[in-house]
């Protein structure tokens, strides 16, 4: 926070006499006020003698602004150490010091979420009794962390101290990926269960046809939202793989994340081999063509995803990112490119119409000005597809930004967020993005984060709403007020929650803070064990001195309670 401080030595002395008697009224006068409906309750204090009333301030200029919404996300991507770890060498200790400067990293520029790869390639960045440790977080696949620790639950910690959101995102198909050293564990689905896997362009694929592969991948990511207390669960745009080349094509793959400037050059592809799996599934009488049959498969997969997670947990966010273009027969006009309705079998505009999914982050992996492929075309197209009335949040090709001749400027993700926020206008769906990927952002590449930091999040921003998923607002919290016997701070405030800790109960809670005529917001992190935060404040200057705190407390699912209002009594 923000303030000029001075030294209050008489006025400390004239508070020291009353402070107990301050702390024990406010706790009296703040312990049964408020019920969540809406209204808020005004606890006026006068520092200097231990008075408190409960009244709803009667001018609306007193009150300060709505909180701001926006979805602020990075993916952290585990494979091939992208971004965490950022060897398979590290110590412990390094991976624990890595995780804690990306959490403060994206607490630094005012991010609210981390979506942090865990699955890669039918394999485990924890503890798991489904699938064997990843070789990208030790070396070897199989091999636990020595000393051993959870690496997703400490994740989750530090996240949530730093009140941030952490997502589990889970790869659902890959099994082993092409660059992979070390040799398959022995329980990992290749070995356990090899009529579920097959081979296809170096890599290893969980055939989406075989029950078996479908079925690991749920009972995985359930797993994790039944062990772990995360926010979010988070899959990518690798269904049935990305077509590759067959004999005598100079192209290996088509790649995922096309250059804005580089068009593929036409391949034939090798036909992905599910021949078994498509010949028991005709021969059950399966009357769909091939290509709806492999629709089918994942359609299915991601539907029993969504089911699942909220039989678990309701409030535990599920998100889909695809590949940002539209099947070619609803495309606007002047879009082309790769079509994963055809070569990926995603339905993407199936599960987002039939509200399979909390959040939709299509890859907008291109440039503004780029016609074929215009971001703002795009995001135009998803939007108008958004029938169910879901979470909105694109995502942005942050990684572009890099030291070569091909690099995007700063400009153009910075241009991405403002134009992605004039589509937010009233609609409270809109609002919000992912970066690929934190690396970039921890690097500061050509000064984006500066960049970010000075404008595009320049305040603190809750994560929108999810009223589908429920809509009981938190009970108004408990605020007290005690003396802090240092020479510089004055008041330290403490925010609990006014009633038992449940599902529904605050994880941080939101802070107005009024100096003069001057609004400033603060979001602060809630302790899982009580619920409670505290904050420190300090007086400014006679001009601009603290005259007014608006607070709220927040639940998961980013509903706000009624403001308890704190303000220096005349």
């Amino acid at each position: 926070m923000v303030c000029e401080s001075m030294k209050l030595s008489s006025f400390i002395q004239l508070l020291a006499v009353a402070v107990a008697s301050v702390v024990a009224m406010l706790l009296m006068g703040c312990a049964n006020v408020g019920n969540g409906s809406g209204n808020g309750v005004n606890i006026a204090v006068n520092w200097q003698q231990p008075l408190i009333s409960a009244r709803q301030p009667t001018d609306n200029r007193t009150l300060p602004p709505p909180s701001p919404r926006e979805f602020r996300a990075a993916w952290v991507a585990s494979v091939a150490n992208i971004d965490w770890p950022s060897k398979p060498t590290l110590t412990v200790a390094q991976q624990q010091a890595e995780i804690i400067k990306i959490v403060d990293r994206a607490k630094e520029l005012n991010l609210n979420a981390l979506v942090l790869q865990v699955r890669t390639s039918a394999d485990a960045l924890y503890p798991s009794d489904i699938e064997p440790w990843s070789e990208y977080l030790t070396g070897e696949q199989g091999r636990a962390p020595v000393p051993f620790y959870d690496p997703l639950k400490l994740w989750i910690e530090e996240s949530h101290q730093r009140g941030i959101e952490l997502h589990a995102w889970f790869n659902p198909y890959r099994a082993r990926h092409l660059q992979a050293k070390s040799p398959l564990a022995t329980t990992h689905i290749a070995n356990k269960i090899p009529s579920a896997v097959k081979s296809y362009g170096g890599y290893l694929w969980m055939d989406p046809g075989e029950a078996a592969a479908s079925n690991q991948t749920l009972s995985v990511i359930l797993d994790v939202v039944r062990r772990y207390d995360v926010d979010g669960v988070h899959i990518d745009d690798y269904f049935y793989p990305y077509p590759v080349a067959g004999a005598g094509t100079a192209a290996l793959v088509v790649t995922p994340l096309p250059s804005p400037d580089d068009t593929p050059a036409p391949i034939v592809e090798l036909p992905f081999p599910d021949d078994s799996s498509w010949q028991a599934y005709l021969a059950k009488g399966g009357k769909l063509t091939r290509d709806d049959w492999r629709r089918q498969n994942v359609n299915s997969l991601i539907e029993k995803i969504y089911q699942g997670i909220h039989r678990e947990k309701n409030w535990v966010k599920f998100g889909i990112s695809p590949f940002g273009l539209p099947k070619p027969s609803l495309r606007p006009v002047g879009i082309a490119g790769f079509s994963q309705y055809d070569k990926l079998f995603a339905d993407a505009e199936l599960w987002l119409q039939n509200g399979w999914l909390d959040y939709f982050t299509p890859q907008l992996y291109w440039p503004i000005n780029q016609t074929a492929q215009a971001y703002g075309t795009l995001l135009d197209y998803w939007i108008s597809q958004n029938k169910a009335g879901r979470h909105i949040w694109p995502g942005l090709y942050t990684s572009r930004i890099t030291n070569t001749e091909k690099s995007w400027q700063p400009e153009e993700i910075l241009n991405q967020i403002t134009l992605t926020r004039t589509r937010g206008g009233a609609n409270d769906l809109v609002r919000g993005h992912a970066h690929f990927s934190m690396a970039t952002l921890s690097e500061n590449r050509k000064n984006i984060s500066e960049h970010l930091k000075a404008s595009a999040y320049d305040v603190a921003a809750l994560v929108p709403r999810s009223p589908w998923l429920g809509q009981t607002l938190p009970a108004l919290p408990r605020v007290t007020a005690e003396l802090i016997k240092s020479t510089r701070a004055n008041i330290k405030l403490r925010m609990s929650p006014d009633a038992a800790l449940t599902s529904a109960s605050p994880v941080r809670y939101a802070i107005w803070q009024r100096y003069g005529n001057d609004w400033r917001f603060l979001v602060l992190p809630a302790s899982a064990q009580n619920g409670a935060a505290e904050m420190d404040f300090y007086i400014d200057s006679p001009a601009g001195r603290l005259n007014m705190l608006a607070v709220t407390a927040v639940d998961r699912l980013g509903n706000e309670s009624a403001q308890m209002f704190v303000t220096p009594a005349n």
